[in-house]
């Protein structure tokens, strides 16, 4: 029995090693074609080991730091706000939700799913948050639009609330003349960091990599985020590698990056979620592992 236990426990390490490898290799191939030649990357396509490495791409990246500075700033912002604004109003949908004496709360709870299946499209949603609400360049356009409240995040948040968090404790909490805000806020959340971090990081992501509302709602550059500004260099660069006809404008893009700096740009927008995973790692583990046993 023990040999059998040993002899799974290896076979288990390698396979997990090897699924690490798979999930590694393609940001070491994304990392090592940033720092390839630019005429190396073309001549001989992506590789772990190029055989000439050249900064051409992050220099090009370099010459806009300020605004690159500039638009991290505004992702940070937008990031921080959005999630925080978003937990808020995810936990103060989720909570009345789990709580079974709620009048109502059926009828409220198919009005949420609802969302999740219907919507009024595009054109609608864009008339209303720029018409209405007059959301069109300003900050607000960043974190308003499709990313505040998700229905499915409220979803998860209240079926964490019902399965994880004891009516036991509530109910001993209002005996001992608690409100629900205070039950919230010192019984309930305490109980739910795991689900919390879960969803925090999640939205977090999603607020980090938007690009679609600064596509539609957003023509002050000023305002972009880095996903729009990394975009917007990366189509400047293809439209002056395209209309390169003379020979002046020839010999000034000749040296410009274009296959090499997609990379680069990945690499810049990618780096500082992963600088940031490491902390969130543990509770955003613990969160998937309970909603999988419990969900």
């Amino acid at each position: 029995m023990v040999e059998n236990n040993k002899t799974f426990q290896i076979v288990a390490n390698i396979v997990m090693i090897l699924l690490t490898l798979c999930c590694l290799f393609p940001f070491l191939l994304l990392v090592m074609s940033s720092l390839t030649d630019e005429t190396t990357l073309i001549r001989e396509g992506y590789s772990i080991f190029p055989s000439k490495f050249g900064l051409e791409s992050y220099a090009y990246l370099m010459r806009n730091v300020g605004k690159i500075g500039r638009a991290y700033g505004i992702t940070v912002f937008v990031t921080i706000v959005g999630t925080t604004s978003s937990m808020l109003l995810t936990i103060l949908m989720a909570y009345p939700l789990s709580r079974k004496e709620l009048y109502g709360r059926n009828i409220l709870a198919f009005f949420v799913f609802f969302t999740m299946l219907f919507n009024g499209g595009l054109v609608p949603t864009y008339i209303m948050y720029t018409r209405y609400l007059h959301i069109k360049n300003t900050m607000w356009a960043l974190i308003f639009p499709a990313l505040l409240v998700s229905a499915f995040y409220v979803i998860m948040m209240r079926t964490y609330f019902t399965t994880n968090i004891p009516d036991a404790v509530i109910e001993a909490a209002r005996i001992d003349g608690a409100g629900e805000w205070r039950i919230l806020f010192t019984i309930v959340l305490p109980l739910s960091l795991p689900m919390i971090a879960t969803l925090a990081l999640l939205i977090g992501l999603g607020y980090w990599n938007d690009w679609k509302n600064g596509l539609y709602y957003l023509t002050d550059t000023r305002l972009y985020s880095i996903q729009n500004m990394l975009n917007q260099m990366l189509k400047d660069v293809q439209f002056l590698k395209s209309g390169a006809d003379s020979s002046a404008a020839a010999e000034l893009t000749q040296d410009m990056p274009s296959v090499g700096i997609k990379m680069a740009i990945a690499v810049i927008g990618a780096l500082p979620v992963m600088a940031v995973y490491p902390f969130f790692q543990k509770y955003f583990v613990k969160g998937i592992t309970i909603g999988a046993v419990k969900g």
